[in-house]
């Protein structure tokens, strides 16, 4: 039996090649390999203020992005969160299992709290509903970021607290899976290599969001910072930048880091990073026009559509089971 594995992306702001790179194309192989849910959690969106146009707009593109960048909507399940109620019922009896000194030691709350005047609920709870996404479908396998280990360990706590408190496997344990680097495990920022690139950053430089023209794809390639060495290696502790935009290369060529070093010696940066901003813009087209195309009335909401009756489907056992363990059927 192939396992089950689930992951969700936020629609909360451009999805960037980082998103792409480091994750979506991982789930086109792995849809080969596993039983997929690939879903456009939504309701994560709202721990902070979100504008409610762009919101509805980011969510179909998140989507039209799922595809376009090879994702089978005859293969794998997409789907939108807050059209599958199951996420927030469980979510809800997750949290009354859940400890207030657990969420208030995840790392990305206290990040994200000192950036906000005002903190709400949802920002604290919101590792319960990630636990109520991958539980839902008894995920064997979860692709996550490092940033998202944290999360997740208190998902698999949750699981065995549960499962302890019963005397029987109510859901099963999710184990992480981490694409190594090479494989475009993190992507950073172009302006700052010590930050993850990320949609949510305030600074456009710092990431290419996968729908980016052309022209604005070169700029922010070749305004990338790098060192003052002028020498194309690959040094993750002395030459951070130059080795992200080495690994960017990488993944985007096909071509190893030795062999990239190879063909760039002896050459500046400006050659390097002209090349690198070619590159990207090509294996960025064929998803762009894909994405154009999935935009057509209709479209993408007739494969949400169907992705959500299936979701609901699969999520309605384990939701079911878990209420008449509490009593409430």
């Amino acid at each position: 039996m192939k396992k089950r594995v689930f992951s969700g992306v936020q629609p909360s702001g451009s999805l960037t090649l980082g998103n792409y790179l480091g994750a979506i194309r991982n789930f086109v192989t792995l849809q080969h390999e596993a039983d997929c849910f690939f879903c456009v959690v939504d309701l994560h969106a709202l721990t902070v203020p979100q504008d409610p146009v762009a919101l509805k707009e980011n969510i179909k593109n998140t989507a039209r992005i799922f595809v376009a960048a090879g994702i089978d909507p005859e293969i794998s399940t997409i789907f939108v969160q807050s059209q599958v109620p199951a996420h927030s019922e469980l979510s809800w009896l997750l949290e009354c299992h859940t400890y207030i000194g657990e969420l208030r030691r995840m790392t990305q709350f206290k990040d994200k709290a000192k950036k906000h005047e005002v903190v709400t609920t949802g920002l604290m709870t919101y590792p319960v509903l990630m636990a109520a996404d991958i539980l839902l479908y008894n995920t064997d396998l979860v692709p996550v970021g490092e940033d998202q280990k944290q999360h997740l360990e208190l998902t698999r706590d949750l699981a065995l607290r549960i499962n302890n408190r019963f005397g029987e496997e109510v859901f099963k344990v999710p184990e992480p899976y981490i694409p190594p680097r090479s494989q475009g495990g993190r992507i950073m920022s172009l302006t700052d290599p010590a930050e993850k690139m990320s949609k949510s950053s305030p600074n456009p430089k710092s990431y290419i969001a996968l729908l980016d023209s052309p022209d604005v794809i070169k700029k922010k390639i070749m305004s990338a910072v790098t060192d003052s060495e002028a020498a194309i290696r690959y040094d993750e502790e002395n030459k951070p930048a130059v080795s992200n935009l080495m690994v960017i290369y990488s993944l985007c060529s096909g071509k190893s880091i030795a062999e990239i070093t190879a063909q760039y010696e002896g050459c500046g940066y400006g050659q390097f990073k002209k090349d690198l901003a070619e590159l990207v813009v090509e294996t960025l087209r064929p998803l762009q026009q894909k994405v154009a195309e999935l935009s057509a009335p209709g479209a993408i909401e007739s494969i949400l559509e169907a992705g959500a009756a299936k979701a609901r489907a699969a999520a309605a056992p384990q939701l079911q089971r878990f209420q008449e363990k509490l009593g409430l059927r």
